[in-house]
């Protein structure tokens, strides 16, 4: 007997493959990680005939896909047959993106802050689908906001939610994920006319290539983003991107560190003396006098230098509880300020403290520095 989804899709005249292929275009438009296309042959024809039940994974993808309800789909009425003339439903999705209040773009703000506080205490491995429905809610308004004034508020608030994504999936150990999210963020900052959030993603993004093995590329692509309209970015953007400019120099190495020391002094000239901790023009930057210690002790740890010890013990005494992966980073940094000096009885205590905060927050990206650092134990 034909199943919801079998009517659902001869209803639409698509044939396997073509639901094959739309399945694969919508995951791939909204970095959702789904089965080969093969594999989901097998599956819609399982589906069909009823020996395979439709998860809520693959039910959330179907449903905008054949423009049906939940019960429709899993064969509880027979959908009603799309209309021939999609004009109507075009501009009633043109009409709501215009209508969208300050009040809903700013639970926009309020939903990412939301999953910002979460990924920062907990870790974002619980964390995907929440945000995964969250840029897709803004990229549809954004897709049918038409002008100017009604497009850039939103995509703002994608930018901004965007750049936090690709942070939690280059966290998690998704590169190609948190790759196309920062891509996305630089698209939706260039759309919203912001020099401030297309420097931050560009910044950001450079971390992903000096992971994967690429320091001299992370710190040009740094050095381009602080080049982005430098007179319109905030003193705090500004001190941010130079302190990443200093972390990413340190990291490559090779004769880059006069050019790290430069930069961080940099940072620490640039940053605001006004007590605050984030940026208030972006939500997305935090960073104060206390962060900036950290960071340098960071870089002074890279660099072998001995003075990272007391920057780091300092930043550690300071620090934020509710940054618990960052805690991760911090211990890690004290490994290799104590292994520089050949105490390792300290940097043993340290690196097991860095392994319990990792697991914690599920951090891929710590965890793989955890196993460098065990190896040089």
């Amino acid at each position: 007997m034909a199943t919801g989804l079998r009517a659902a899709r001869t209803a639409r005249g698509w044939s396997q493959d073509r639901l094959v292929y739309e399945m694969g275009r919508f995951a791939e438009q909204r970095l959702l990680d789904i089965a080969s296309a093969a594999s989901l042959k097998t599956y819609i024809s399982e589906w069909e005939n009823g020996r395979r039940t439709i998860t809520d994974r693959y039910a959330g993808i179907l449903r905008p896909l054949l423009g049906v309800t939940d019960t429709e789909l899993r064969g509880g009425a027979e959908p009603t047959p799309p209309q021939a003339d999609g004009y109507e439903d075009l501009l009633s999705r043109i009409d709501l993106a215009g209508s969208l209040s300050k009040s809903m773009v700013q639970s926009f703000f309020d939903q990412t802050e939301l999953l910002r506080t979460m990924d920062r205490q907990m870790g974002a491995t619980g964390l995907v689908d929440q945000m995964n429905g969250h840029l897709a809610a803004m990229e549809d308004a954004l897709t049918f906001a038409v002008l100017p004034d009604t497009r850039r508020p939103i995509a703002i608030a994608l930018a901004g939610a965007s750049t936090l994504a690709a942070w939690q999936a280059l966290d998690a150990g998704a590169v190609e994920r948190a790759w196309r999210r920062y891509e996305l963020a630089k698209k939706a900052a260039q759309d919203a006319e912001s020099p401030l959030y297309l420097a931050h993603a560009m910044g950001e993004q450079a971390y992903v290539l000096a992971d994967a093995g690429r320091p001299q590329l992370a710190v040009e692509l740094v050095r381009n983003a602080q080049q982005t309209q430098p007179e319109r970015q905030s003193p705090r953007l500004r001190a941010w991107l130079a302190a990443a400019e200093a972390e990413l120099c340190a990291a490559a190495g090779a004769g880059m560190e006069s050019d790290a020391l430069a930069a961080m002094e940099r940072a620490t000239a640039l940053l605001p003396d006004d007590g605050e901790s984030r940026d208030p023009e972006m939500l997305s930057i935090f960073l104060n006098t206390g962060h900036l210690t950290r960071w340098r002790g960071n870089v002074l740890a890279k660099l072998g230098d001995g003075s990272a010890m007391e920057e780091l013990y300092a930043s550690l005494e300071g620090a934020d509880p509710s940054f618990v992966r960052a805690r991760s980073g911090l211990h890690c940094d004290l490994v290799q300020a104590h292994l520089a000096r050949g105490e390792l009885d300290d940097a043993r205590t340290h690196l097991q403290q860095a392994r319990l905060l990792a697991n914690r927050t599920g951090s891929v990206r710590y965890r793989r520095r955890v196993e460098l650092l065990t190896g040089r134990l």
